[in-house]
């Protein structure tokens, strides 16, 4: 893959994220962080964050089958995807966010 495969890659004009915590713990605002970052730079004007608070709301985790938390669930655009924890690893989140192709 060269830089030109990369522009040619189309990525999707809408991406909904549900980011689950349980209040506000340092893992959780720390995803929260991580998330914001990734998102302003590479889905810039093209994304919408609901985070989900499983203290108040516990029964949303059935949903989505929330087994950990923080989770990152990417529901826009299909198929829908999990990454967990707090997102620290970017090289891992843009994959799973099939955002960054994996290099053979």
């Amino acid at each position: 893959m060269n830089s030109s495969d990369n522009a040619n890659q189309t990525i999707p004009n809408q991406w909904k994220l549900r980011l689950y915590v349980a209040g506000q713990t340092p893992k959780s605002v720390t995803a929260f962080a991580n998330l914001k970052k990734l998102c302003e730079e590479y889905l810039q004007g093209q994304y919408q964050i609901e985070i989900v608070d499983l203290l108040q709301h516990p029964e949303l985790a059935k949903q989505d089958q929330i087994l950990a938390i923080p989770t990152l669930v990417r529901q826009l655009p299909p198929p829908i995807r999990q990454i967990i924890g707090d997102l620290s690893n970017q090289d891992k989140v843009l994959l799973g966010l099939d955002l960054k192709k994996v290099e053979k």
